[in-house]
């Protein structure tokens, strides 16, 4: 849109056209025209009449509307210029948002994602947070209404699609735009009101392809199209238009509009989209060669540029990670002098305290080694010790042995008296017996004689009472039993001490030797002998003591 506050009087509508151009750096000028609303329809400036001269809105300013007044078929190859690219862009979504060109919402949402890469750039999630397209316009209002969805989940969907389009630059986002749009039945088409030569309500749209009917209910599938390679000739008088195809037995097709300023604009377009379809199938003019050229070399250009600002984005994105890495590591860095500084007092007081310790240690180690010192001469002693205990020990058991040999003597003996002291036993029996046997002989004789048993001799005895004299030979009188009971009593006696003595004897050496004994060398048999036997390994001269307490 530009406003005019004052035109000079002579001006042409070319003239003020070009100065737009010139204005706007716009070469590929065939595409576009100056509109203004005139009553209840619009109308371009021409380019051969005065401004002024024509019907223009006359109060101040003068209000142009700088637009697309032709459509490329292909806007990928025919669009040259980046800002007749985004022009055309800017007017085409202008018409999608405000509904004048139908879209499918499945569209709608793709083509909002080129519009926000377009503007936005790349995605960044940390930068483009939710709800950064509230204020944005991206949807007709048909497609928000046409569904039970909020704000928020437009945007999440939109926002998954943008996301995909990282790398592409606004140019090539508005192309890929364009390139949609183009697909879509209303794009650059131009509707207009008519009637066939029955007075049938019909509409025709005119665009790069041709001129098309449709019906007035139906913006999207035309009744018929005449394609313009199929079209011969369109003539125009008064209300009528007359569309000749090529082949000449098709029939005519006539319609007329109710406005002669319709006509002359629908005369305007059709002429414009017909110059411009000669053209694309004419070899280019010297002067889009040279566009086309320069523009080829400005995309080289912008491509290099782009590459090496990717590569200098690239490389400031590595100097910035390598500077937080730095960063990083040098706060790493702090932290870890501050720690060691914190562990150097650390070490410093644990260094003093160690040297305490040291101090402290260093004495306990004298003393330690004087300690040593005299755990030596004491292992010396105790090894000199153990040398005379070995010694001693060895004494002693060579003393047990002969202890042992002389209780077995004392036993044997002990056995021989106790043979000879029953032996004594029987015959002193067998002796009283006879002894009793005499007396009773003897008590008789006396009780039948007068005589007295002392004045009896032996001759005067009756010859079945006199004694011979080896039946005497074994009698004893009182006293020979009484001096044999007393050695009998006395050798006891005497047993019996030495008996006590030597059990005395024992027991000091098992005390002497029990400290030295070795627990880890005990036999089996050691270990028999105090577990089963303990009152005959304590006391071996049991038997001894038991013959003489018969």
């Amino acid at each position: 849109m530009c406003a005019l506050s004052s035109v000079q009087v002579k001006w042409k509508g070319k003239d003020l056209f070009e100065l737009v151009c010139r204005t706007l750096g716009l070469r590929e000028t065939w595409f576009f025209g100056l509109q203004y609303n005139v009553k209840d329809t619009v109308a371009w400036l021409k380019m051969d009449k005065k401004v002024l001269d024509q019907d223009v809105p006359k109060e101040e300013p003068i209000v142009l509307n700088f637009l697309a007044k032709f459509y490329p078929e292909n806007a990928e190859e025919e669009l040259v210029q980046d800002i007749t690219q985004h022009l055309f862009f800017l007017q085409v979504k202008k018409k999608i948002l405000e509904e004048e060109v139908y879209c499918p919402p499945e569209a709608s949402v793709l083509l909002a994602s080129y519009a926000v890469q377009a503007k936005y750039g790349d995605y960044d999630p940390s930068v483009h947070k939710p709800g950064f397209l509230a204020q944005e316009e991206l949807l007709p209002k048909r497609v928000i209404n046409l569904y039970q969805m909020t704000a928020e989940m437009w945007e999440e969907r939109i926002t998954a699609c943008y996301a995909e389009h990282r790398g592409r630059t606004r140019d090539e986002a508005e192309m890929e735009y364009l390139k949609i749009a183009q697909d879509l039945e209303m794009y650059g088409v131009n509707y207009f009101f008519i009637r066939n030569k029955k007075g049938t309500d019909l509409l025709l749209g005119v665009d790069a392809l041709g001129l098309h009917i449709y019906d007035p209910e139906n913006k999207l599938t035309p009744k018929i199209s005449f394609p313009w390679n199929e079209i011969r000739n369109i003539s125009y008088s008064d209300k009528e238009f007359a569309i000749k195809p090529l082949d000449k037995k098709a029939d005519v097709f006539k319609f007329n509009s109710s406005k002669l300023r319709v006509n002359k604009l629908i005369l305007q377009l059709c002429i414009g989209n017909h110059d411009l379809f000669m053209r694309r199938h004419r070899v280019d003019s010297l002067e889009v060669q040279q566009m086309k050229a320069q523009a080829r070399e400005e995309k080289a250009r912008k491509q290099m540029e782009r590459q090496r600002l990717e590569r200098e984005k690239h490389l400031r994105e590595e100097a910035e990670r390598a500077r937080d890495e730095l960063e990083r590591r040098l706060i790493q860095l702090q932290d870890e002098a501050h720690m060691a500084n914190e562990a150097l007092l650390r070490s410093e007081e644990t260094a003093d305290l160690l040297a305490e310790k040291a101090q402290i240690a260093e004495e306990e180690a004298k003393l330690l080694a004087q300690k040593a010192a005299e755990a030596e001469q004491e292992i010396q002693r105790i090894k000199v010790t153990a040398i005379r205990s070995e010694e001693e020990k060895r004494l002693i058991e060579q003393k047990m042995l002969e202890t042992e040999m002389l209780a077995l003597k004392m036993a044997e003996e002990s056995e021989r008296r106790a043979k000879e002291a029953d032996q004594l036993k029987q015959d002193l029996q067998e002796a009283r017996e006879s002894e009793r046997r005499a007396k009773y002989k003897l008590l008789e004789i006396t009780s039948k004689s007068p005589y007295s048993a002392a004045s009896l001799s032996p001759s005067a005895l009756p010859p079945d009472l006199s004694f011979s004299t080896e039946n005497l030979s074994f009698d004893f009188k009182d006293t020979d039993m009484k001096r044999l009971s007393m050695e009998i009593e006395k050798e006891k006696v005497e047993y019996m001490e030495k008996s006590k003595h030597l059990q005395e004897q024992l027991n000091e050496l098992k005390t002497e030797i029990e400290s030295l004994k070795l627990k880890e060398r005990e036999t089996p048999l050691d270990i028999l002998c105090l577990n089963l036997y303990p009152y005959q390994c304590k006391n071996p001269l049991n038997i001894g003591l038991r013959v003489f307490s018969t």
